[in-house]
């Protein structure tokens, strides 16, 4: 993480950044990426930071902290995700309240204070969803910016493009892309084309993250690098 944090350039005081991990496939891990950055960049950077899981129904960031509380410590109690009532999806059809409005969306979304350091992790509330109400990102920046003007660092963690296109909708709202490979995957067209999309949306591709590895990139990555 640290190497990580160094060549994405750390984050200079006042000027907050959000950065999006994503894989092309699942199960190269991204989630676990993201989450260890979230919490380098908290423990040792000390950053303020905030952990947004766009996999919005699984909710596997906050599983993932609540079921390990040794590793980063106990999770907080629920407050509100969004400093100004924004957040990156709707709900439709929206939740009608008894006074005949409709329920914010921001409702949906809470984040839980990890441990004693100065970072928040995200959850979706799908559980007070109604009958057939979805869920759909929005590409809009206004919750990126509203958040940054509250933290240092907003990472965020993508599902896998082949599970998603939450990455796509929003990266060209993110200040940087990480692309987060399994070294042992010998196939890689599937990030390549990942890359390309990113790009070719205007999203800003900051590098490749090989995952599960201790030594240097393998040689059949190296094309992709270039």
């Amino acid at each position: 993480m640290a190497e990580l944090w160094a060549s994405l350039g750390g984050a200079s005081p006042g000027r907050a950044r959000a950065v999006q991990f994503v894989a092309a496939r699942r199960g190269e891990g991204a989630s676990t990426v993201a989450r260890e950055f979230a919490a380098y960049a908290a423990r040792r950077a000390g950053r303020t930071v905030w952990l947004v899981d766009m996999d919005l129904f699984a909710s596997a960031q906050h599983a993932a902290l609540a079921a390990d509380p040794d590793a980063h410590g106990q999770l907080g109690p629920a407050v509100a995700a969004t400093p100004d009532g924004s957040v990156f999806f709707t709900v439709q059809p929206p939740t009608p309240m008894p006074d005949g409005t409709d329920a914010p969306d921001s409702r949906f979304l809470v984040a839980h204070a990890v441990g004693r350091q100065s970072w928040w992790v995200t959850r979706f509330r799908s559980e007070v969803l109604r009958g057939r109400q979805g869920v759909h990102i929005l590409p809009s920046a206004d919750y990126w910016n509203a958040l940054k003007r509250h933290a240092d660092l907003v990472v965020v963690d993508c599902p896998s493009v082949d599970r998603s296109q939450a990455a796509l909708t929003i990266a060209p709202f993110m200040d940087q892309t990480v692309l987060v490979v399994a070294a042992d995957q010998p196939d890689v067209s599937a990030p390549a084309r990942l890359r390309d999309a990113i790009t070719g949306v205007g999203g800003r591709v900051a590098g490749v993250f090989f995952n599960r590895t201790r030594v240097e990139a393998p040689g059949f990555l190296k094309a992709f690098l270039r």
